[in-house]
């Protein structure tokens, strides 16, 4: 069985395999386990997203200890910020008290500060532009890389996008009955309407060897809507590890640029909205 396994650097791939697709509990908590104890940054993004997505809390559990041990200071800050922010998701918002404390430790060991409770990055109150609350419409996004996988990019960070809204910020709407709502219909119902696009500019391979590095960099806005009138531009950028094949690249391709969409919203549009509508971040 797995669980027997010593960890050794040459199954990272297979781990993560197991993380992501398992369908055994016992799999996918001996992944995150060895995923751990062998401190390959590769491991990072999985098991932050593992963190919030797995259906159990043990799995949980031991991605956010994990992550404490994988995240060290040489890892790139952007992906740094997003392990944190999904930390404190968990310490604020997981099913688990188990999970909960687990989140909160990690949380306080990276940062040096205590997660505290409810305060996290998940759901939120931003109710400051009326009774109504906040609307946020998510754009089209776009790519400037000409590369063949770029409609499933940009439909990857419209998806990315919303579900980093609902997640962290779960009070901010992202749909609306019926359509799209006009500026009178948002003055009625006292809603604070954004509106969030954003741009693929670069999605760079290089390759050594075995192994390949993918580095991505997004640019977003943040408007009024319905005027789109833009008060914010927002850039951020990430490099992620990846094996030589190209069904390896783009993967790591999806991982960077959903990793630099998460950050951005959850860490820079969210609470700049938050500010807008004179709100408490969430």
């Amino acid at each position: 069985m797995l669980l027997s396994r010593p960890a050794r650097a040459d199954n990272v791939g297979e781990l993560i395999d197991s993380l992501k697709n398992s369908d055994s509990e016992k799999v996918r908590l001996a992944a995150a386990i060895n995923l751990g104890k062998l401190g390959d940054e590769k491991a990072i993004l999985p098991m932050a997203k593992a963190l919030l997505n797995d259906g159990d809390k043990g799995v949980r559990a031991a991605c956010a200890v994990g992550l404490g041990t994988l995240v060290t200071s040489r890892t790139k800050p952007v992906l740094k910020n997003l392990v944190i922010a999904n930390l404190k998701s968990s310490a604020a918002n997981d099913d688990s008290e188990f999970v909960k404390t687990q989140a909160a430790k990690t949380v306080e060991k990276l940062t040096g500060q205590s997660a505290g409770t409810g305060t996290g990055t998940g759901t939120g109150t931003a109710t400051g532009g009326g009774a109504g609350g906040v609307y946020v419409n998510i754009g089209p996004m776009s790519s400037k890389t000409g590369n063949a996988n770029d409609p499933k990019l940009r439909a990857l960070m419209v998806k990315v996008a919303s579900q980093t809204m609902a997640s962290r910020a779960a009070a901010m709407r992202t749909a609306w009955p019926g359509g799209l709502p006009n500026k009178a219909v948002l003055a009625q119902k006292g809603v604070a309407g954004f509106y969030v696009d954003g741009t693929l500019n670069e999605l760079k391979v290089k390759t050594s060897g075995s192994s390949a590095t993918i580095s991505c960099k997004v640019s977003m806005l943040l408007a009024d809507f319905p005027d789109k009138s833009v008060f914010g531009l927002l850039n951020g950028g990430a490099s992620v590890t990846a094996g030589a094949s190209q069904s390896d690249q783009d993967l790591a391709g999806q991982d960077c640029v959903q990793a630099v969409i998460e950050n951005l919203i959850g860490n820079k549009i969210i609470p700049t909205i938050c500010s807008k509508v004179g709100g408490s971040c969430p």
